[in-house]
């Protein structure tokens, strides 16, 4: 199972990213089972929403977040938090960022991401294309 951060969504929509081509493939081109946290539909809608003020866009990717990982969209209990929390602080990284480490370790799931500095550097996360040929 993989557990793709809003990273490689909004990758998979915007072709100037470096990772577009593989994300795309990644979210739309294998049957691979993947989740996502509900955290990730609010950071498309606040990325590709707000930020680039591309409402629709944001929300036809929640809609297919959602289609794609079915009942595998997690949110947060305080089981959870507890672990985001611990993991935060050993890591050095935002809860945001720990929420899907501490959900992808719990669920023994592979956490991809397209943020090299806080999670693929540290061994937290492989890359869209690593995931794509491991």
């Amino acid at each position: 199972m993989l557990l793709l951060d809003s990273g490689v969504w909004i990758a998979a929509k915007n072709e100037e990213d470096r990772f577009s081509p593989d994300a795309r493939r990644l979210v739309t081109e294998t049957d691979r089972p993947m989740a996502a946290l509900a955290l990730t539909l609010y950071e498309v809608a606040n990325v590709i929403g707000s930020r680039q003020r591309e409402s629709g866009v944001a929300l036809a990717l929640c809609r297919t977040i959602a289609a794609r990982c079915g009942d595998r969209v997690l949110t947060a209990d305080l089981r959870q938090m507890e672990t985001c929390v611990r993991i935060a602080a050993e890591c050095g990284l935002t809860a945001y960022d720990a929420a899907y480490v501490a959900a992808a370790r719990s669920h023994g799931w592979t956490l991809v991401s397209t943020d090299i500095a806080d999670l693929v550097s540290k061994g937290l996360a492989v890359t869209p294309d690593a995931a794509l040929y491991p």
